[in-house]
């Protein structure tokens, strides 16, 4: 009746194991109490879990990006440790253990922390940059939320019940075939995995339909912001990669549930196709993650120097060509693999050229820096790391694509130094920026400055001394995913990669440091303008936080940065009669199709049958109920989007 859930599937296999299924579920019994104490379920459930709200939807996605950094995070830092204690002698953690570990990184990181992180941003952002009142389709978005949140709650049970996957992030056969890995582990990836990317493939619709048909007053695209734009080149590069991941992921699962034989090579399959359909995800996600972070950067650059972004136009230009080519290069994950020089030769080129147009970018933001009135807000720390740290990067992905040298550097740690010099200060240096900058839209009050740049340090110190290192271990011939070495001279090295990760933990603990100083000290931090920065973009043209309604009356189209523009020329962007305005109602459905997608995933990796038919006709029943309701948005009358509107300026008149 309970298919393989029985009393082994409880952590008792490791000390370690155990303290983190602890750490979780007191975690969680924390939260459950807090909310109780503060009688706030009500609240929770009112304002949050059934809204369709697109900024609190995308608040929601930050928070879980947030906590799975913390995750995330924790196994990045054991895995450090390990090494550094596993130099001829056996480290603190069993071998298969390690694998899970360095499995749970990886997914973790890239799936359910920095996708959550993008989307989270995008969707508060992009509406009000376009003068938008919300997402196209405000039920599909909240439906989009929960689904990732119940991919990333099977990763976080399966600390608990369970163990998680020892075939690596990646998931290749055979490592990750039932003959090799008969456990629950991989299906636990395979289903938290299936579950979000349904999720956020929904999210990249809504979100290119929202840019494409929501712009106000016909805003030219070419006069929308840099973030909207790679937002729109993302949600592209998503509609394309995300179906393969899907496919490689339902063949795997039905290789493992349904004895087929897609990729086991011993009965006619190739394990091959696998790698190519990941890959072919793999690659494009990359700048899927890195393009948004771009316009964190280019929004950032463009407020804190006081100038327009030099050359917008051949930017944009370079983000489409970076969308084109990212989804050419996938063959260079596997240049070891055997294929011919004449392929290996095309995407080698292909992969040197896509560093033209993101070498471009780099000019873009210099140029827009030189002789502007730089203020040294946070965010301009983070994007002056990440320009540093990333053209190491760049460096080091250049020598990659040359299949002789990849030959060599692919299986080591040179190859780990070199993703994280493009994630963590291509991708995650940018969301923290993103983060730090709409802060006080989302809230009213800004985040704390000292609190902020000292985070900064912490990452940025942090990051050289973690990663750095195994750029010389690779050299040194130190494989990756090793959780035993051999060679006493990696020993000091290993030690230095420690204490980084120990410096990225302070960073870390700076940031939630930051929070708490901040909301204790919100009303000298209050946002009393709407606009802390001096913002050039529309969102800093309404109240902090934004009302529900995002704008009372649709923005005038001046061109780029129509809000810079508004105030240098003194023109009033918000004219005419206040509009009756239709918005979406709350409904508890996307929450409730999460909750049974999750239980869904659960029971299909248990083999428990009948608990996954009930979730799936769950969730059958909720949609065909959706499908009849006609009347999912409620009418907010003229007069009172005007009342609303006035009490708001009322409060922030200077």
């Amino acid at each position: 009746m309970l298919g393989r859930l029985n009393y082994d599937a409880l952590p008792f296999y490791s000390p370690i194991a155990l303290g983190g299924a602890a750490v979780t579920v007191l975690g969680a019994l924390a939260v459950i109490a807090l909310l109780t104490w503060l009688k706030r379920w009500g609240w929770l459930w009112r304002e949050w879990l059934t809204s369709a709200d697109h900024k609190k939807i995308g608040i929601m996605y930050v928070v879980l990006a947030l906590v799975m950094l913390l995750r995330g995070f924790a196994d990045g830092i054991m895995m450090r440790f390990h090494q550094a204690m596993a130099v001829n002698a056996p480290g603190y953690l069993e071998g298969d253990h390690f694998q899970q570990v360095f499995s749970a990184h990886g997914s973790i990181m890239i799936f359910f922390m920095a996708m959550p992180f993008f989307t989270g941003l995008a969707n508060y952002v992009v509406p009000l940059q376009i003068g938008a009142r919300d997402v196209s389709f405000p039920f599909l978005n909240a439906l989009s939320y929960w689904l990732t949140v119940a991919g990333a709650g099977l990763v976080l049970i399966s600390l608990v019940i369970g163990k998680f996957s020892t075939a690596g992030w990646t998931g290749y056969p055979p490592y990750s075939l039932a003959q090799y890995n008969d456990g629950v582990g991989v299906d636990y990836w395979i289903w938290a995995l299936f579950i979000s990317g349904f999720g956020t493939t929904l999210s990249a619709i809504n979100l290119m339909v929202t840019i494409l048909r929501r712009r106000a007053n016909h805003m030219p695209m070419m006069d929308m912001p840099v973030f909207t734009w790679t937002v729109f080149c993302a949600s592209i590069i998503i509609l394309i990669a995300f179906p393969a991941l899907t496919a490689a992921l339902a063949l795997l699962a039905s290789d493992r549930l349904f004895s087929t034989h897609f990729f086991t090579p011993t009965d006619g399959g190739n394990f091959m196709n696998f790698a190519n359909m990941f890959w072919m995800w793999g690659h494009p996600e990359v700048y899927i993650l890195v393009l948004p972070a771009f316009g964190v950067f280019s929004e950032v650059v463009t407020t804190f120097s006081s100038k327009k972004l030099f050359g917008y136009k051949t930017l944009i230009y370079a983000t489409f060509v970076i969308t084109l080519i990212s989804t050419l290069v996938w063959v260079h994950h596997f240049f070891t693999m055997g294929a011919s020089p004449q392929l290996n030769a095309v995407f080698g080129i292909a992969t040197m050229v896509i560093g033209i147009p993101t070498g471009v970018k780099v000019f873009n933001w210099l140029f827009t820096m030189y002789r502007g009135r730089i203020r040294m807000h946070s965010t301009i720390y983070w994007t002056v790391g990440f320009m540093v740290l990333f053209v190491i990067g760049g460096m080091t992905g250049v020598l990659h694509a040359i299949p002789a040298v990849d030959y060599n550097l692919h299986n080591t740690t040179f190859l780990v130094a070199h993703f994280h010099n493009m994630i963590i200060p291509g991708v995650l240096f940018g969301y923290i920026a993103g983060y730090q900058y709409w802060f006080p839209k989302a809230f009213g009050f800004q985040l704390d400055e000292r609190w902020g740049k000292r985070a900064f340090w912490g990452w940025f110190f942090g990051f050289c001394l973690a990663f750095f290192p195994l750029y010389v271990l690779g050299l040194m011939g130190l494989p990756r995913r090793s959780s035993l070495i051999f060679d006493e001279d990696m020993r000091s090295l290993l030690y230095v990669a420690a204490g980084g990760a120990v410096l990225i933990l302070l960073g870390i603990l700076c940031l939630v440091v930051q929070l708490y100083v901040s909301i204790r000290n919100r009303h000298a931090l209050r946002d009393a303008t709407g606009d802390p920065w001096d913002g050039r973009t529309l969102e800093w043209s309404i109240p902090s936080p934004a009302p529900f309604y995002n704008f009372a009356r649709s923005p005038k189209a001046l061109g780029l940065d129509a809000f810079a523009e508004a105030k240098e020329r003194k023109i009033e962007l918000y004219e005419g009669p206040y509009p009756d305005i239709e918005m979406p109602k709350s409904s508890p459905a996307g929450f409730v199709i999460g909750v049974a997608a999750f239980v869904l995933g659960f029971g299909v990796v248990f083999w428990i049958w009948w608990l996954a038919a009930i979730a799936f006709a769950t969730i059958f029943v909720v949609v065909v109920m959706r499908m009849f309701e006609d009347h999912g948005e409620y009418e907010l009358h003229a007069d009172e989007v005007a009342r609303l509107d006035r009490a708001h300026r009322g409060e922030i008149a200077p």
